[in-house]
């Protein structure tokens, strides 16, 4: 059972990656915590709620539904969860359990940082985006009109939950959306998790078990160490978001209605990629590595009618933008990167022109 340890100021506290996970649910909750509130989306309930209701162990709770979908990723529907919270009994001593994908987990974990001031959650994660990315590090938050986790909080849960099987259920184009955030790790911090990527993407696109509780173990035990290293994005931490500065900028051009957050990252990795190439930090040999790689778990949704320009102004809205200047997170080859500051604007277009064709 691969556990990796998350140690961070707030806490220290286990990411579990281990198939039938979900039957010691009970054991990550508190004894002496209060009335436990669960927090899911309708279809991931209808497949799974079985399976987690009988990892509670008899402990009674309260179902929350939460809709879904990143446009309502929304401050309006973290209310209305604080709202039933609030009629069904929720007090300083309740405890969250998020129990869906990543916009879930970033929801229902965002509650969790703000109801009473704070109350406790578990992340048990569903979708491969969420497993390997959204449930992990404490990062809560909701989308603005003008970009992308705008408003948030860092909440540490008291454990994530991570059962490869219930990948089984999950939809193909989720899964391979999913994908993208492994093949991001690789680039940034492990050129072996690269090769298998690169080498077996036919194993990893049948589910192959082995080769899928590897990559996902990989992916966590990556960032766990980066998120124990710098809990808060303040230097290290930074380096997870590659290919997501350009990524945000191209939901949010598009409405968050287009692109699945997965394949968003894997076009703004694209244009990481030649923004990289043409600051002369990216050899040719990686670059083709990299593109191919990506557009083996292809393809994303089409890019007809995407404004280049737009996505440039975009740029300036993310959150990891000081003081004007963009941080672009870019490659010296599989297994490093750094944050680059100051790029042009003539070389941030071509990249995106580039990216965009």
């Amino acid at each position: 059972m691969p556990s990796y340890a998350v140690e961070t100021a707030q806490r220290t506290y286990p990411a579990v990656v281990e198939r039938g996970c979900l039957a010691r649910l009970y054991e990550y909750i508190p004894e002496r915590s209060g009335k436990v509130f669960v927090a899911s989306t309708s279809d991931v309930w209808e497949l799974h709620g079985r399976s987690l209701e009988a990892g509670l162990n008899g402990r009674p709770f309260e179902l929350l539904l939460f809709p879904g979908g990143e446009v309502r990723k929304r401050i309006a529907e973290v209310e209305a969860l604080a709202e039933q919270m609030i009629a069904k009994g929720g007090d300083r001593s309740s405890i969250m359990v998020a129990f869906g994908g990543g916009v879930l987990t970033d929801v229902a974990g965002f509650v969790a940082a703000i109801f009473m001031r704070g109350i406790p959650v578990v992340q048990i994660a569903t979708t491969l985006l969420a497993q390997v990315d959204a449930a992990v590090g404490g990062k809560t938050g909701v989308n603005l009109v003008g970009g992308k986790n705008l408003v948030g909080s860092f909440h540490q849960p008291l454990a994530v939950l991570i059962d490869p099987a219930v990948l089984d259920t999950l939809p193909e184009r989720e899964y391979r959306a999913g994908l993208f955030e492994i093949v991001k790790h690789g680039i940034i911090a492990d050129a072996e998790l690269f090769g298998i990527m690169r080498q077996c993407s036919e194993a990893v696109k049948r589910h192959a078990p082995d080769v899928v509780d590897r990559m996902i173990s990989d992916s966590v035990r990556i960032k766990a160490a980066v998120v124990s290293a710098d809990e808060k994005e303040s230097d290290l931490r930074r380096i997870l978001n590659f290919g997501h500065t350009f990524g945000h900028a191209l939901e949010a051009e598009t409405g968050y209605t287009r692109f699945l957050h997965g394949e968003a990252v894997a076009w703004g990795m694209k244009a990481a990629i030649e923004l990289s190439t043409l600051e002369g930090m990216l050899a040719h040999d990686d670059r083709r590595e990299m593109l191919a790689c990506i557009e083996s778990y292809g393809p994303i949704p089409s890019l007809e009618g995407v404004s280049a320009a737009n996505i440039a102004v975009r740029l300036s809205s993310d959150k990891k933008t000081v003081q004007g200047r963009v941080n672009f997170v870019l490659t010296e080859g599989i297994g490093r990167v750094k944050v680059v500051s100051g790029v042009s604007n003539e070389r941030v277009m071509a990249a995106i022109q580039a990216a965009l064709a």
